[in-house]
């Protein structure tokens, strides 16, 4: 919709990998490859978005920090002029925080589950020490809208994990059960806009692997 502002909301880039129980670190860095990635898809969104990329919020995660510098590093190349600014960190885009309450009791679930059993427990709302699926999304969608760029050819790039995005595209797409294959892959987002002034009556419109979709928060 070349008519609004729009977010694109992004898991981080390639990472190393995780130790052999899966769970991933959150010192774990980009790898050189998943660098070079983020700066690509920055220079890209530059020469074929047709949006001025103004503002980045960011979980305060090193490897979606690291992403987002090598994105705007990228962006930056692709453009005539590129007007520098902050990236504000954000703890609703990292656990605890956005989902999770209580980490002391909802951690051991995550731990035995599993990422992908861990967010269809909360999806069923069967776990002890989270949010309400769609008050965790409410949440999240609140802190884009109001990190919204003003004009219309403007563009938010917001990086977060890949749990975050599962349970988020999954409460809005209506869905109460997951597979592996509906899973986001690192440095794999969705593009978001807002039809309406108030967060509380808008519409959000989302595009996620080519399908367009409407959720009212």
């Amino acid at each position: 919709d070349s008519a609004r502002p729009m977010v694109l909301l992004t898991r981080h880039s390639i990472r190393e990998k995780a130790a052999n129980n899966g769970f991933a670190s959150y010192q774990l860095p980009l790898t050189e490859i998943g660098r070079t990635l983020a700066t690509a898809w920055g220079k890209y969104l530059a020469e074929a978005s047709k949006r001025d990329l103004v503002a980045c919020v960011s979980s305060p995660i090193p490897r979606c920090i690291d992403t987002a510098n090598h994105m705007l590093e990228g962006y930056a190349e692709g453009v005539q002029s590129f007007s520098t600014f902050d990236i504000v960190e954000h703890t609703l885009l990292v656990e605890p925080g956005s989902f999770v309450i209580d980490v002391n009791l909802a951690g051991p679930h995550f731990k035995q589950q599993g990422a992908l059993g861990f967010i269809n427990a909360f999806l069923k709302q069967e776990l002890p020490g989270m949010k309400q699926p769609q008050k965790g999304v409410r949440d999240i969608l609140n802190l884009l809208f109001d990190n919204m760029p003003s004009d219309q050819h403007q563009l938010l790039l917001a990086v977060s994990h890949d749990t975050i995005l599962a349970a988020m595209f999954s409460v809005m797409a209506g869905h109460c059960n997951i597979e592996k294959q509906d899973w986001p892959c690192m440095m794999e987002g969705a593009f978001l806009w807002f039809e309406g002034g108030i967060f509380e009556t808008c519409e959000v419109h989302w595009i996620w692997r080519g399908q367009h979709r409407v959720f009212k928060p």
